[in-house]
């Protein structure tokens, strides 16, 4: 049985969850969020413990993939309409910021010729606590750490002097240049 499928999922209060045979509805105070999950995997509503129990009908391979991948994607949903989900980037550079033009737009200086402007999918926001931090909010998981990647993606960090946009955290692997005699 698969250790993280068997867990049941907490459903806090204010939260509501609809369970159809092949999508999982939750309402929370940040949103809504809908997904459809797959056939052979069965989400259960424990009502007077508020719990979602995620099963699954045998122990073949697919069914045991998809069962715990079933429980965490429905997980996050709870989470993300209760709290919500956030993604720090970094920005590192002479010249490179970031400035926002209201919480679903964000104009970059990266080294281009010109700004690039990023427009936030719906349901995500940006918010710039300074010229090179950037943080991507949501209450989908998924969305917000797709949107940091394609951010991300606009100048990795390069390894010789580390500039670029990286994820707070993110360790970069310095190489050395060229070595002088």
């Amino acid at each position: 049985m698969s250790r993280i499928g068997r867990v049941p999922i907490p459903v806090p209060s204010g939260v509501e969850v609809e369970v159809e045979e092949s999508r999982v509805a939750v309402r929370g105070p940040k949103g809504r969020l809908e997904r459809s999950i797959p056939s052979r995997i069965s989400v259960r509503s424990d009502g007077a413990a508020r719990t979602l129990v995620v099963e699954r009908p045998d122990d073949q391979r697919e069914s045991r993939a998809l069962h715990g991948l079933t429980r965490t994607l429905v997980a996050n949903m709870v989470a993300g309409v209760t709290d919500g989900f956030s993604k720090d980037l970094e920005i590192v550079g002479v010249g490179y910021r970031a400035v926002a033009k209201g919480p679903s737009q964000l104009e970059l200086a990266l080294g281009f010729s010109h700004p690039v402007v990023v427009d936030a999918p719906d349901g995500i926001s940006f918010e710039v606590p300074s010229p090179t931090r950037i943080t991507v909010r949501g209450i989908d998981k998924e969305a917000v750490g797709q949107v940091a990647a394609d951010i991300r993606k606009l100048r990795k960090p390069e390894p010789y002097k580390g500039k670029g946009v990286r994820y707070a955290g993110e360790v970069v692997a310095r190489k050395a240049g060229k070595a002088g005699k």
